[in-house]
This record gives structure tokens, C-alpha cells and sequence, in this order.
């Protein structure tokens, strides 16, 4: 193997146990401060950052098992910087799963164009759902306070509502269909769902519509949450 094929190896991303132990011990030696650290402790993590540094006994340093002082040395460490560590791996993470546009609100739409537009020219990956409301009719006031919070939990999904007034063709919508919930996804018709709140209970919430439409596999998986800062664990303002 070349020089240059041995460097693009050890800048690869690790895999597997044993990879994640070579990241976190170079994630730990790119962390430490260098100016207070003593060099005998230095070395050995750069020993540790990089097991095929030293090409004469690079096959023994791979197979080798981790000796005493490093483990000591590795449960000794700053829980601050593991926790760095691990924010950092689950933000790579969440910016490698995460696609598409983001909304995290429910849009208001204000006639029959806007409505069509909402439908035809968003992202064909997106995910839109639909409340046709009227203010007077009972449950259109509790769904609309659901969206509200489904839409903060899933930023991917675009929530939206209309008066059944503003679409253009209030008397298909009497006071009997409504609230009535339509799903749509690449300009398709995914669900249409007429007086919605006869499948759920007389006073419901968020939770409950969240899984009425999961019954139907029609929300995506919650987005992978990052790691909440230090200060957040602690409750610390």
C-alpha cells in the first residue's frame, strides 16, 4: 500500500467498535490543550489518536488490545469533552439524514390559488397535510392547536389550513364533513379524511392526532433530536 492510499485510509471516517474508539481518541487529542497538557501524556495520545503512525509495527499496533493506562487514561478524561464528542457525532448525524425544506409552522392559506400553489409547487419529497376548518364548527379550534404543535415535531411536513369558505368550493364542505384533514405528497392525494374528529375522542390533543395519522403511515420518523448543550442538561439559563 502507498503512502498516499495509507493517508486516505486513516482519513476516512471509522466504523464498528473498534473505529469508534480511534475517532473519540482523535477527537480527543485535536481537543486538548496542548500549552498545559505534559508531553509524556501528549504522545501517548497521539500514540493512541493513530495506531498506524509507525509503519515497522503498524499490524501489531491494530491488533494490539488497549493497554491499562489507556483505559485509565480514557475514563479519566474531561466528561465535558466526551460530551462535545458526542454532540458533535449526533449533529454529523442529523445533518447527514436531513433533507428537503423546513417549515416547524402551520401556513395559513387565504384563498383556492393559494391552496393549489401549496399543493402543486412544493418539494415532491414533501410531506403536505391539509386542515379545511370553519371557525363555528366544534373540533376545527382543537385541531388547529394540534397542527400547531405537530408541526414544531416534525419541520419536515408541511401543515396548512384553509377555511372552507376561502377554497373556492365552500358547498362541498358542509358543517357535516368537517373538520376535514387531505394528505398530499408530489402533487398526489395521499388521505382524505372527512369529519376527522369522529375517529378521535370527544376531547383530544396533539398526541392523539399524531397517532391517527401514524395508523395510516403517513407521518416520517421524528427528526433525529442533536445533543442539548451542557448548560441544558444542567437546567443552567
Amino acid at each position: 500500500m502507498s503512502d498516499v492510499d495509507q493517508e486516505e485510509e486513516l482519513l476516512e471516517p471509522q466504523t464498528g467498535p473498534k473505529g469508534v474508539i480511534h475517532d473519540w481518541r482523535k477527537f480527543k487529542l485535536e481537543s486538548e490543550d496542548h500549552e498545559n497538557t505534559p508531553q509524556k501524556r501528549r504522545e501517548l495520545l497521539r500514540q493512541m489518536s493513530n495506531p498506524k503512525a509507525n509503519n515497522d509495527d503498524s499490524q501489531e499496533r491494530i491488533n494490539r488490545k488497549m493497554s491499562v493506562q489507556e483505559y485509565e487514561m480514557i475514563q479519566e478524561e474531561d466528561e465535558q469533552c466526551l460530551k462535545k464528542y458526542r454532540r458533535q457525532c449526533m449533529q454529523e448525524m442529523h445533518d447527514r439524514l436531513s433533507f428537503g425544506p423546513k417549515f416547524d409552522s402551520v401556513f395559513e392559506l387565504e384563498s383556492s390559488e393559494a391552496f393549489l400553489k401549496a399543493i402543486e409547487k412544493e418539494h415532491r419529497l414533501t410531506l403536505i397535510i391539509v386542515h379545511i376548518y370553519d371557525d363555528a364548527i366544534k373540533g376545527c379550534y382543537a385541531l388547529n392547536n394540534c397542527l400547531n404543535s405537530l408541526a414544531i415535531e416534525y419541520p419536515s411536513v408541511k401543515f396548512c389550513r384553509i377555511r372552507a369558505s376561502a377554497t373556492g368550493a365552500g358547498e362541498r364542505f358542509s358543517d357535516d364533513v368537517l373538520p376535514t384533514v387531505l394528505v398530499y405528497k408530489a402533487g398526489e392525494m395521499l388521505g382524505n379524511f372527512i369529519c376527522v374528529t369522529k375517529h378521535l375522542n370527544e376531547e383530544f390533543f396533539a398526541i392523539d392526532v399524531e397517532n391517527f395519522l401514524n395508523e395510516y403511515g403517513l407521518l416520517p420518523e421524528k427528526e433525529f433530536a442533536a445533543c442539548p448543550d451542557d448548560d441544558e442538561e444542567l437546567g443552567v439559563e
